[in-house]
């Protein structure tokens, strides 16, 4: 059963407003009025996730046969290309299913050639964009294409395309001849579809029974869409969003099955609610973090455990990875509800691809280092480091940015895998500074707390750290390679976040092996 406790609150009053004025069950009536005047053309075509139990049936039958045919012909490693929800709710579903996916969210060169390492022979991509113009799906596709084809493998035979109805990827799926194409429902936004294709398929292909996620789903449906002061959707979005001055939510797994459920919860929140200068900032954090233990005033808890390890408010979530899903997207739709803003749009995500974009057309030389330290080339925002001539003093430099209200955001343009060490320096700042630190790998981050970056309260200070490309991987017709789209694209948002008047500190490590040393013996 999907249920919510809540801790060191009272939100009685609050859930009882939203009893009184029915908003679960006209959030599952598609009731587009709810969040206002201005959000109602977005909310008109972005309430189709509410019944995804039951629409996103017919998919089973097109999955399992597929799933058959893939087998029969000794397919099975299936590689995902996708971007933000499109990436993270698959992720989810196949590791607490226990199956494989190889999970391709990255532009990082040394990513995509383990990706494109594997054995190929035995290899389906599913690729998954809404549109197809997804510049790191569209790269990703391009390449495992020609890498088909140079094994001398029929390329169309191993793309399986996830995207929506009319859109020109599916007419391109249908001009190239590609293995299947998936036409997800077009009323859903990429950060609510862990139930609709873009979740389904791949986990599905992967061997995770996607089926027993929408029967719990169905499961958990009546008690989140009733007008009932037991309602679990409106006491988790009042704790999230009606939480007076607290603006930071901490996310954690402990004890829980579901695996990596917080990285997916923090795309959900951060993408609904952080724009206007305003919104919660999701904090995804390991067991056992700092942050659990803080007692700062601007905190709250969203836990999937049994007990909270702080005295700030906090509520605790349990049941099925189903039910999970569908709990807090209603959760965050009436916090978007609660804070006054379209908990739909993201209206600050492309801002960061322009200007990746610009960089690409117009391949400027790299801006000089304003100093090298061991292995880091050093960057800063305007006036960041002045008279700093150390990679300490830069640190410090950027601490010295961060208020007792703010937070510090870590953002990796890095090998997830390679450089797994660097999550380390995560829980090192938080204890170090006393406040919220978060860790995002880009440009995956993008997708998710990117949003909350430029959109939210003016509260982040930013610590970028990129690296060299020993070995790079070419993309097919582009006149860029991975490593200078990961560039771009790491060039592209510390600038909008400093045009912004947001403090980053840039790192390059010109040896990432030690360049991820030497951050953690500084950061210890």
């Amino acid at each position: 059963m999907t249920a919510v406790t809540t801790q060191n609150g009272d939100w009685s009053e609050v859930v009882g407003k939203l009893v009184a004025e029915k908003i679960a069950s006209r959030i599952a009536a598609k009731d587009a009025t709810i969040w206002g005047l201005d959000a109602e053309s977005e909310a008109s075509i972005r309430l189709g996730w509410v019944d995804l139990h039951e629409t996103s049936r017919p998919l089973l039958a097109e999955v399992e046969a597929l799933v058959a045919d893939l087998r029969s012909e000794g397919l099975t490693r299936i590689v995902l290309s996708g971007m933000g929800g499109s990436s993270l709710a698959p992720e989810v579903i196949t590791r607490t299913a226990g199956v494989d996916l190889v999970v391709l969210d990255s532009t990082d060169p040394s990513v995509v050639g383990r990706a494109l390492a594997g054995d190929l022979s035995k290899t389906v991509i599913v690729v998954s964009s809404k549109s197809g113009g997804t510049v790191e799906t569209d790269s990703h596709r391009r390449t495992f294409a020609k890498a088909f084809t140079d094994a001398g493998i029929d390329a169309a035979s191993r793309i399986v395309v996830v995207t929506d109805p009319g859109s020109p990827f599916e007419k391109l799926s249908k001009d190239e001849g590609y293995r299947k194409t998936f036409l997800a429902d077009p009323n859903v936004g990429g950060r609510y579809s862990a139930l609709t294709a873009f979740g389904l398929v791949p986990s599905g292909l992967a061997g995770a029974d996607i089926s027993e996620l929408l029967d719990q789903a169905a499961e958990a449906a009546p008690a989140l869409q009733a007008d009932s002061t037991d309602n679990p959707a409106l006491w988790l979005g009042a704790v999230i969003a009606a939480s007076a001055g607290r603006d930071k939510v901490i996310i954690t797994a402990d004890g829980s099955d579901i695996v990596g459920f917080p990285d997916w919860a923090e795309q959900l929140i951060a993408e609904s609610t952080g724009k206007q200068g305003t919104g919660v900032l999701p904090v995804a954090v390991e067991v056992g973090a700092p942050e659990l233990r803080s007692e700062a005033k601007d905190l709250t808890n969203a836990l999937l455990a049994e007990k909270a390890t702080s005295s700030v408010p906090t509520a605790l979530t349990s049941g099925s990875l189903g039910g999970q899903f569908l709990l807090w997207e209603m959760a965050t739709a009436v916090a978007g509800y609660l804070l006054g803003i379209d908990p739909f749009d993201q209206p600050d995500v492309e801002s960061a691809k322009k200007a990746a974009r610009g960089l690409l057309d117009a391949q400027p030389k790299p801006e000089a280092a304003a100093f090298t330290d061991g292995a880091v080339e050093v960057r800063g925002s305007e006036g960041l480091l002045d008279g700093v001539d150390s990679l300490q003093g830069a640190v410090d430099a950027l601490l010295g940015k961060l208020d007792d209200v703010g937070y510090l955001a870590v953002m990796a343009y890095l090998d997830s895998e390679r450089d797994a060490d660097l999550v380390g320096v995560r829980p090192a700042l938080a204890t170090k500074t006393g406040r919220p630190v978060t860790f995002g790998w880009g440009p995956r981050f993008l997708h998710s707390t990117g949003q909350y970056h430029k959109g939210g309260h003016p509260e982040g200070v930013f610590l970028q750290i990129t690296g060299a490309h020993p070995a790079d991987v070419e993309i097919p017709d582009r006149p860029f390679t991975f490593g200078t789209l990961i560039s771009a694209q790491a060039a592209g948002d510390a600038n909008v976040l400093a045009e912004r008047g947001r403090p980053v500190l840039r790192l390059h490590l010109t040896d990432v092996a030690a360049g991820v040393q030497q951050l953690l013996s500084l950061f210890k």
